[in-house]
């Protein structure tokens, strides 16, 4: 049985932010906390997906969000 998220993926996201050291997760974390389109509130893998699809800030973040979806729905 899959538990419920407390946070949507954006607020969990943003745990990565500011790396002394930038990786793929922090910058794709900072990316998102510029681009105000980012859906904040969303706790939905397609919506979110579908939305990086469409304004990838580069070019492994698709696989960079997989990896950390998958850490998110563990937490």
């Amino acid at each position: 049985m899959v538990k419920p998220m407390s946070r949507s993926f954006y607020q969990f996201l943003l745990t990565f932010r500011g790396k002394n050291k930038p990786d793929d997760e922090s910058r794709l974390a900072d990316w998102a906390f510029h681009d105000h389109d980012f859906p904040q509130h969303s706790r939905d893998y397609d919506e979110i997906s579908s939305y990086l699809e469409w304004n990838s800030p580069f070019a492994n973040a698709l696989a960079t969000f997989d990896e950390l979806w998958n850490k998110y729905r563990n937490q």
